[in-house]
């Protein structure tokens, strides 16, 4: 699957366009900003692929349905649709859709893998009104590879930002981040700066679908002392060249770098101290439809959150009506836990990503994956390591469980830890529940 996480109010994150902050005039909830898998299908089998994509669904909407989903969001003044798989070009009715979001007054979008993006495909594209397309590349050329399972995946990637500039399509990239591919983010940058991106955004990898099959693969809560400070710096040399670098809404959080990585502005002169994570906004701003017509408040959350489907409810009421929709509007910080409890900043942030939580521990409320925890522990020679204890059960956005060791700084990896590029996305199973640390 080719994921796109739910933005904040600062910015789409995967959409390489002007990003604007929203006015106090415009806090109603409703569906700025859609992500629609239109199908699960996809000529890609990522071992990190968060809806194991491979085949589609049973049950996917037809065109003919689809067409009617448009003028439902047109009617809830949605703004822009980002068009996600398996791959939206392998759906029937792509271009259908793309044309009938256009001519309904939304942004069509996209983000993909890349794979079947010809030249003349890019071409139709472009003619149905796409206006930005988000190309995923996941690593340098052996990394990307892996992770992707082809051998000639990074290649074609590559051909597809050609054929979409050559188009004349807003390009953009984003990469999936984690132990298998860190360490080349500088190089990987070069490299996108020079083909031509406007924008990349960068997220972690987060232990769904297939992921949740490769903890290996993960990165640790206190490898972010590291990355993040690396992303904030090319962030600032991004600005220099022209291109925006975004967080995805799973990365960062209130350390000394926040008003850098949320700003979509260059900060030269600037005061942007605003500028920073305001919560997790699935079913407030954003809405993920599933390729059965399943409707989530993110694209990445698990089945817990579906509201139904607009086979059988009117898409506005699945909005309105749904307690799965609606969660997050009017949450405060009861459900926190652990750190995110004692955290200065849980009134604003409330745990961070809903979907990465509830990856790791089956409910909202404590995300380890956080900056400004993983300093404050590094502060007092501590840090946090995740240890799965539960296999996911192997169907789409599905997750295991995650203990959380609490151990001193420099303790040594553990023996078991892969340290080769293979094994780090080979297919490996948690050892028995380990004692959950004091939350």
């Amino acid at each position: 699957m080719i994921k796109a996480p739910a933005p904040d109010t600062t910015a789409a994150t995967t959409s390489p366009r002007v990003h604007r902050r929203l006015t106090v005039l415009e806090t109603e909830h409703f569906p700025a900003y859609v992500v629609w898998e239109l199908t699960l299908r996809c000529d890609h089998a990522c071992a990190h692929c968060g809806s194991r994509a491979g085949g589609a669904r049973d049950d996917e909407l037809t065109t003919e349905k689809a067409l009617l989903v448009v003028e439902e969001l047109k009617a809830m003044k949605a703004r822009e649709v980002v068009l996600i798989g398996g791959e939206a070009y392998l759906h029937e009715g792509f271009l259908d859709v793309v044309r009938a979001l256009k001519a309904a007054g939304i942004r069509p979008t996209m983000t993909t893998g890349g794979k079947g993006i010809t030249a003349q495909l890019a071409l139709d594209m472009k003619a149905a009104g796409i206006h930005a397309v988000s190309v995923s590349v996941d690593g340098l050329e052996a990394e990307h590879n892996l992770m992707r399972q082809s051998a000639k995946s990074f290649a074609g990637t590559m051909t597809a930002i050609d054929n979409l500039r050559a188009a004349h399509i807003l390009v953009a990239a984003n990469t999936n981040v984690n132990r298998l591919n860190h360490a080349g983010l500088e190089d990987l940058f070069e490299i996108l700066a020079a083909r031509g991106i406007t924008s990349w955004q960068v997220q972690i990898t987060v232990p769904l679908g297939r992921a949740a099959d490769r903890p290996q693969l993960l990165l640790q809560p206190y490898d972010l002392v590291d990355v993040v400070p690396r992303i904030a710096a090319l962030k600032e040399k991004a600005f220099t060249r022209g291109i925006l670098v975004m967080p995805g809404n799973n990365l960062g959080y209130f350390g000394p770098e926040e008003a850098l990585l949320r700003t979509p502005h260059n900060t030269a002169g600037l005061n942007v101290a605003k500028d920073h994570w305001q919560g997790c906004q699935a079913g407030k701003r954003v809405m993920g439809i599933e390729s059965n017509g399943s409707i989530k408040g993110c694209p990445s959350l698990q089945p817990h959150y579906i509201g139904g489907t607009v086979k059988d409810r009117p898409l506005k009421e699945l909005w309105n009506d749904t307690p799965q929709l609606a969660f997050n509007r009017d949450r405060g910080t009861d459900d926190l836990w652990g750190f995110c409890k004692t955290c200065p900043f849980a009134d604003v942030c409330k745990g961070g990503c809903t979907f990465t939580a509830h990856a790791l521990f089956g409910r909202p409320g404590n995300n380890p994956y956080c900056h400004f925890r993983a300093r404050t522990l590094a502060a007092q020679g501590l840090r946090e390591r995740l240890v799965p204890a539960k296999a996911a059960d192997g169907l789409p956005f599905d997750h295991g469980l995650f203990d959380l060791v609490i151990e001193p700084l420099d303790a040594p990896e553990p023996d078991a830890a892969p340290t080769s590029a293979a094994a780090l996305v080979s297919i490996s199973r948690p050892a028995k529940k380990k004692q959950l640390a004091p939350a």
